[in-house]
């Protein structure tokens, strides 16, 4: 078990005036050592915090006081200070094994933690959760939690997990739901598998036994051509349509019974499926809009609102968006560097580049956004659009979404293209300032502004360039045969971690 070591002190905190600097490592803190941000949270808030601290091989004790709950104004290295709780599952559709090598490590580390579905959003199935897990998620209320369920079948969920436990697992959500924590459930969808009168039975099985349930989700397989498993193959055009009215169906028995929808289609099967986006209020508050549902119309909102604050500063992103400091792992890393660039349009004219009045505008984003900013930015007045569609070569395979751009694809559609002006890349793309397969955005061969990925930013980044004749393309993931051209706002979706 590591110590957690100070990456970072806030100016001015109470942390900082006691004398706490980067790099020391905390052994203890009132005389506990925590396992876990988590617990290292809890032990902050105290008005007192003795820290017993390591620095440059000597101990120390620092005492910290504060009021109650006012941040200690550390920032450490790691939300898990024991082991990452790996997953022993071995899901057929799970995307970490459809990953080429080469890439960043961490994109490999194949978690089933409840502590990173609670602090980031991860998923769980719950196949590795104990009594002792229980009570600590019931004693310190880690809500909401995320869980993968695919299906209420117990030998298919087993058979889709490639793990017996799968069977038993779910008892951990009635438990979960019985002690007030707030679930919500995804259901990842495999055409031949689990779709069909399977999806009926597991929407069934949900409204049966976990009513309490805060909403489910039904997402599509995603199948990139490093995948090994001849069976795993994308959705039709049919069987996406057949999805869309299982959720439809499903949503007014919900309705009827519970009061709610429950739930809910991913973006992608309506953009599969070639259907309308539902209505906003639909989503009952886009609890699942990290998953990619919903997020069109989120998007839009924001969008339409013309760059005032929307619906994304409702969204609950997980433990850690509202803690001042904490540390960032994986997909959710910084989305920039230390020292990094971010280009704002008011400021773009830097050395070497001409001034953006008037200048001509590329908007990166994945496949899926391409279908859906075109009439987006037309019914907004932004007629003069051109849409460039760039292959995700990387990945292949169904990989549509921007959050799975590759430096490799952006840069290759960049040189083919030749874009003038400016080059806004929405942030999902990155992770710390590089792109998953570790480009780095200087070694672009243009420079690019990176925008925050929500409707109101982009729509931000274009207002006051209206003089002279704008050219928006849209840099776009891997094409698809048969891929609909759909009325609908862009879908920016980076795909998560976990099962």
């Amino acid at each position: 078990m590591a110590s957690p070591q100070v990456v970072a002190v806030a100016a001015r905190s109470a942390a900082g005036l006691a004398g706490v600097v980067v790099g020391d490592e905390i052994r203890a803190m009132n005389g506990r050592v925590p396992r876990d941000v988590i617990e290292f949270r809890l032990l902050a808030d105290e008005a007192v915090v003795e820290l017993d601290l390591a620095r440059g091989g000597l101990e120390r004790q620092i005492v910290v006081h504060k009021h109650a709950g006012e941040p200690l104004g550390v920032e450490v290295a790691s939300p898990v200070f024991d082991r990452v709780r790996t997953c022993d599952n071995h899901c057929a559709f799970c995307f970490i094994y459809q990953l080429p090598k080469g890439m960043r490590r961490s994109l490999y580390v194949k978690d089933d933690d409840y502590r990173l579905s609670f602090l980031y959003g991860n998923f769980t199935t719950l196949t590795r959760f104990t009594e002792l897990d229980l009570e600590r998620v019931v004693t310190e209320r880690l809500s909401p939690l995320n869980v993968s369920i695919h299906t209420t079948d117990p030998e298919l969920r087993a058979r889709m997990l490639r793990n017996r436990r799968g069977a038993m697992s779910l008892r951990w959500l009635r438990q979960l739901l019985d002690h007030g924590i707030e679930v919500h459930g995804q259901i990842v969808v495999c055409p031949g598998v689990n779709d069909g009168v399977h999806l009926h039975e597991t929407f069934a099985g949900i409204l049966e036994r976990f009513p309490e349930l805060a909403s489910a989700a039904a997402v599509p397989l995603g199948v990139s051509r490093f995948s090994r498993e001849p069976e795993l193959r994308p959705h039709s055009t049919a069987e996406a349509v057949a999805v869309v009215e299982a959720v439809e169906e499903w949503q007014g028995r919900f309705l009827a019974a519970t009061g709610r929808r429950v739930v809910a289609a991913a973006d992608e099967y309506y953009l599969l499926a070639g259907r309308p986006f539902p209505d906003a209020a639909t989503y009952e508050g886009f609890a699942q809009h990290e998953n990619g549902i919903g997020m069109v119309q989120s998007f839009a909102a924001d969008f339409l609102a013309g760059g005032a604050a929307g619906t994304a500063a409702r969204r609950h992103g997980g433990f850690f968006q509202s803690v001042d400091g904490a540390p960032a792992a994986g997909y959710r890393a910084p989305r920039l560097a230390p020292g990094a660039s971010r280009l704002a349009p008011a400021t773009s004219g830097t050395a070497g580049r001409p001034s953006s009045e008037g200048a001509p505008v590329t908007i990166v984003t994945g496949r899926y956004g391409a279908a859906v900013l075109r009439p987006l930015l037309s019914g907004a007045g932004f007629e003069d659009v051109a849409v460039l569609e760039v292959a995700n070569d990387y990945f292949g395979g169904t990989t549509a979404v921007t959050g799975l751009l590759t430096g490799t694809d952006v840069r290759r559609a960049l040189d083919h293209a030749e874009p003038a002006g400016r080059i806004l890349l929405p942030d999902v793309c990155l992770s710390e300032g590089r792109f998953l397969d570790g480009v780095r955005l200087d070694e672009l061969p243009a420079a690019v502004e990176v925008v925050e990925t929500d409707g109101a930013a982009l729509r931000r980044a274009l207002s006051g360039r209206r003089s002279g004749r704008r050219r928006v393309a849209v840099l776009a993931g891997a094409p698809s045969a048969g891929a609909p051209a759909v009325s609908a706002p862009p879908v920016w979706v980076a795909e998560g971690a976990g099962a």
